[in-house]
Order: C-alpha cells, then sequence, then structure tokens
C-alpha cells in the first residue's frame, strides 16, 4: 500500500499589505495608487458583473495599467430587502466586518455594488476611516449631467430600496422625481431579479424587467434606472425606448476616475 506525503505550506508572511496602508506601489515605482476594496456578495452574480464593469472602465492598454482590487463576496450577508421590510436580520454588523476586513487587506477605498445595502452604509462609514463611494449619489449626478430637462425618471429596484428612499432622497435635490412601479410591475421586478439570484437569466427575466420598464415610460419616465444590480444583467438600453442608468457601470467609472485622479 503506497503512502501519500502531505506538504505544508506556509502562506507568505508579507501577503496582505500592513493594515490601513492603503496605497500600493504599481509596476512603475513612482504610480502609487489607491488599491480599491469591493464589498460584494449581494449577489455574487452582480458582484461578478461590476467587476467586469470597472475592468472596462480603466484606460488600460496592457495588465499593469488596470487597478489592484481586492473583492470581499460574502453572500451570508443577511437580506437586505428582509431587513427593510420585515425586520429580518440586520445586515449592518455583516456589511461592516466586511468593510473591516478589506481595509485590513490594504483597500484604501470601497465600493459596494448593491443599491439596498446603501440603506446601511452610513453605519458602515462610520466604523471605517477610508471612503466609501456612494452608488447612488453618483447616479443622482450623473442623471443630472446627462440632461436638465429630465424630471421623472423611473425606478427598478428591490421594494427594500423603494422603500428606504435613497433615490428619491437624492434626486429629489436634483428636483427630479421618481416614480416606481405599480404593484404588478413591482412583482414583475422582484421576480425577475430573485431569477437572476437563482442563476436563472433567460428570456422570462428580460421580459420582466422589459414590462415593467414600459409601464414606468407609459407614466412618464424619462429615464430608466436599474436600482438593484441584478437588473443590468438582465436589461440593457437595447430593451427600452428611453435611456437607460446602470448606477454599477456610473460606481465603476467614479472608481477609475478617483484611483487615476489620486484622490
Amino acid at each position: 500500500m503506497k503512502t501519500r506525503t502531505i506538504m505544508k505550506v506556509s502562506a507568505p508572511r508579507h501577503f496582505f499589505p500592513s493594515p490601513g496602508h492603503g496605497r500600493i506601489e504599481s509596476a512603475s515605482k513612482s504610480d502609487v495608487r489607491r488599491v480599491v476594496g469591493i464589498l460584494g456578495g449581494m449577489g455574487p452574480e452582480a458582484t461578478a458583473d461590476f467587476y467586469l464593469k470597472l475592468v472596462r472602465a480603466t484606460p488600460a492598454t496592457r495588465d499593469q495599467e488596470h487597478l489592484q482590487v481586492l473583492i470581499w463576496s460574502d453572500p451570508k450577508i443577511p437580506d437586505r430587502t428582509e431587513a427593510l421590510l420585515t425586520h429580518g436580520a440586520d445586515p449592518t454588523p455583516a456589511l461592516i466586518a466586511g468593510a473591516m476586513l478589506l481595509k485590513e487587506a490594504g483597500a484604501g477605498m470601497l465600493a459596494v455594488p448593491c443599491n439596498t445595502a446603501h440603506a446601511f452604509l452610513k453605519a458602515v462609514q462610520t466604523a471605517v476611516e477610508i471612503p466609501i463611494i456612494h452608488m447612488i449619489e453618483e447616479t443622482a449626478e450623473y442623471i443630472q449631467r446627462l440632461s436638465p430637462t429630465v424630471q421623472r425618471v423611473g425606478l427598478l429596484s428591490t421594494t427594500g430600496t423603494q422603500k428606504a428612499g435613497p433615490y428619491q432622497s437624492w434626486l429629489d435635490r436634483k428636483g427630479v422625481a421618481v416614480i416606481t412601479p405599480d404593484g404588478a410591475g413591482q412583482e414583475l421586478v422582484m421576480d425577475s431579479i430573485r431569477a437572476i439570484k437563482a442563476g436563472r437569466t433567460g428570456s422570462a427575466v428580460r421580459t420582466g424587467f422589459s414590462e415593467a420598464a414600459q409601464g414606468l415610460i407609459d407614466a412618464g419616465a424619462q429615464v430608466i434606472i436599474g436600482g438593484c444590480t441584478e437588473v443590468p444583467v438582465g436589461l440593457s438600453g437595447i430593451d427600452i425606448p428611453v435611456p437607460f442608468v446602470d448606477p454599477a457601470e456610473i460606481l465603476a467609472d467614479a472608481v477609475v476616475q478617483r484611483v487615476l485622479s489620486g484622490q
């Protein structure tokens, strides 16, 4: 009988930057960039989609010009919509734990590609001493730049995001009204979001999002916001006759701009 020898390999002592370091030298010794931390897992496919958007938003011509990124994808973070609607488990402690993990691993800024999680980010920002790039604030700024004539936008989001009202709050400051689907339309949105989280991204998902979006357009929406990171996975601008705004894409652009400008 043959025996197997199992070798124990220790991890390098300095695999991670020192806690709170936040900046790492790139291939060019003079180019020191802030490390980006992605607090994800809400859900995993949306996190992967956001990272791809971040890669595509980076004006790089070779590997070494891309951003240094740490991703913490924790699908066990309690459901944000349940916390807001039915007093489910509070996701804040898990969000703070993930943010602290990323900070201690060397992240110098954080991006959270989950709209509903933004209802809990004030406590997270208080707990960590590195900036969290606020996706909904960036989206409101983008819509104002998109066209000063936009007065009504349609929001496709979780019911939790609707209740928390972050888009309403930020866009109201810009003089823009937010309209949301009626009961039947919101069920279409939630069914499609759940389908994507379950790994189903077929035509039924696109149809559900499209029908809900069209209902908002019929009600006067001049722009549709994909206000849940699952929405752009199943819907794109070619599916609707008005501009489609993807907050995750806007967040990716904002992160790249900050890193490259040294902010």
